[in-house]
């Protein structure tokens, strides 16, 4: 029988495909990996405090709202930078925002609004005394953390730990299966921080502007848990 040249072509695409589905099969899943993770945790005093100062105002128009949001926030921007010092007191405005009032009859019958300062840093005395001299803003919220210096320092240690620990962990099982040794084959490390117990108050209801005046405000920061976990799989041999 005579091959023409289009019988050649096919011929040759069914090898090259057979010998690739040679390949491909010959290919076989891995064997004796074992998936497993361990977490290293470091328990340290949080060393970072954020004081949030708001104020509301109502009107019957919005220019007279932003008028005395402006002023209330102006007073208190004098005021506490004044005491700013980088990383110890950091001073930051939040939220600034007007909103409508309706009445019943779905119609604006006013304006309200609310401006926010932020005091945030180590230095807690320095902040707390700062928010008590503020007269125009109440303390709306306290709220406490880890500087980058103290979580980066803790992450380290976190991280050493769960490594040591995901070392020991697949050198037993290992063991236990069998084998004399493993080989790292993949390995993902993730970091977070945690705060035991409940959060913050709001304090918003509580902080009457005034009642802190001249005075350092009350606070005391807890402990935070940096948790480094280390998971990933490991050839047994």
């Amino acid at each position: 029988m005579k091959i023409t040249p289009k019988l050649i072509a096919a011929s040759a695409l069914l090898v090259c495909a057979g010998a690739a589905f040679s390949q491909n099969s010959a290919v076989t899943e891995p064997r004796n990996v074992v998936q497993l993770s361990a977490t290293g945790t470091v328990e340290v005093q949080q060393d970072l405090l954020v004081l949030n100062l708001s104020t509301n105002k109502e009107a019957a128009d919005a220019a007279t709202v932003q008028t005395q949001l402006k002023q209330a926030l102006d007073a208190a921007l004098t005021e506490a930078k004044r005491s700013a010092l980088p990383g110890q007191l950091d001073v930051r405005t939040g939220p600034f925002g007007l909103y409508p009032r309706y009445g019943k009859d779905g119609k604006i019958n006013g304006w309200q609004g609310r401006a926010e300062l932020v005091l945030e840093g180590r230095d807690f005395a320095r902040i707390t005394t700062t928010a008590g001299k503020i007269q125009t803003l109440a303390i709306s919220n306290v709220a406490f953390g880890l500087s980058r210096e103290a979580r980066a320092k803790v992450e380290t240690e976190a991280q050493t730990e769960a490594i040591e620990q995901f070392k020991s962990r697949a050198a037993e099982l290992a063991k236990g299966f069998g084998f004399s040794n493993y080989s790292l084959r993949e390995v993902a490390v993730n970091s977070n921080e945690m705060v035991p117990g409940p959060r913050p108050r709001m304090m918003a209801a509580e902080a009457k502007m005034g009642s802190f005046s001249d005075s350092a405000v009350p606070v005391e920061a807890g402990k935070a848990q940096v948790i480094v976990n280390v998971s990933g799989s490991v050839q047994m041999r």
